[in-house]
């Protein structure tokens, strides 16, 4: 089924990314994608997007255009329904939301009901194409608020925030029963993540005390101290590996020196990863070169957290 995504501001590539996770990714703007998802619903697991859609159609980014789509795909509905528009920030459509808006609900067959919609009809102009779709979903951004780390049994500072980790372990591609793996585990935010989405999942440190509360954030979870540059672990074992790489002075660590944690470690997660699945790796500062010595760089992204820590994520196969 092909999908409108309306997707999140919060990075200009990520939430496009994370959309292999459900589909073939057909086309993108600034803050909307087109997909096709052999399963709809399957989008619900989704991070940085805020509205999944039925494709309707799209047009050029202007009222004429716009309108012609509507009178050309004649919709006919008996359910009371809205027309919404969303004009992302740089669109080069001239004309006001509230214009567009009051279009669909002229141009569509059926009773208009602003105040208690059945279904949805939603525009999303962005750059110079107007998108527009049928409201399937809408993503419950609530929900990852409720796992704020500072709300888990065990919070230690510096975690990734819920959005952030679903997101990473969405681009890894790991599927609902497959096994993802983080090496570097800590308070446990990354698999908590995934096994939110059905994933099945196992995590180490080499901290006692990281590993304890671990425990406590997730009750009956396989976790297991050890050394993230020679784990316990069957060759080609894992599906999908996703971790944040220690950096700092106040990591406990069992290496000579990061560089070396970095590049034993990564060795050690392509021993045990199946041959041309991915493994998902935050730093805070480049290993491009290290990471290049064990895997094919398939993608390379940052994110600035604040004025002194930018986020860099490698995609690794």
């Amino acid at each position: 089924m092909k999908l409108l995504f309306e997707l999140s501001g919060e990075h200009p590539d990520l939430p496009a990314m994370e959309l292999e996770c459900v589909g073939t990714v057909l086309d993108r703007r600034a803050q909307v994608a087109v997909a096709e998802c052999p399963d709809p619903l399957a989008a619900g697991r989704l991070a940085l997007t805020h509205v999944v859609m039925e494709y309707l159609g799209e047009c050029e980014a202007n009222r004429e255009a716009f309108a012609d789509l509507l009178r050309n795909l004649a919709i006919r509905t008996e359910k009371p329904f809205a027309g919404r528009v969303k004009l992302i920030q740089g669109s080069r459509m001239d004309v006001p939301r509230l214009d567009l808006e009051r279009l669909i609900g002229g141009l569509i067959a059926g009773p208009v009901s602003l105040a208690d919609p059945v279904e949805e009809y939603r525009a999303v102009v962005s750059e110079d194409r107007c998108y527009f779709g049928r409201v399937i979903q809408k993503i419950d951004r609530g929900a990852f608020d409720a796992r704020n780390p500072m709300r888990r049994p065990f919070f230690h500072p510096g975690v990734m925030m819920p959005r952030m980790a679903r997101a990473l372990v969405n681009i890894s591609l790991v599927a609902p029963g497959e096994v993802v793996f983080d090496p570097f585990c800590g308070t446990g935010g990354i698999l908590l993540e995934a096994r939110e989405i059905g994933a099945c999942i196992l995590g180490s440190d080499f901290d006692p005390a990281m590993v304890a509360g671990y425990r406590q954030n997730l009750p009956g979870s396989d976790v297991m101290i050890a050394d993230a540059t020679a784990v316990p672990i069957c060759d080609g074992a894992l599906d999908a590996v996703v971790t944040d790489l220690p950096y700092g002075q106040s990591v406990r660590i069992r290496a000579e020196s990061m560089d070396r944690l970095y590049d034993g470690s990564l060795a050690e997660v392509r021993r045990i990863l199946q041959p041309g699945r991915r493994a998902v790796v935050v730093t805070h500062r480049d290993i491009t070169d290290i990471a290049a010595r064990h895997f094919t760089v398939l993608q390379e992204h940052e994110q600035r957290v604040h004025k002194s820590l930018t986020r860099r994520i490698l995609v690794l196969a």
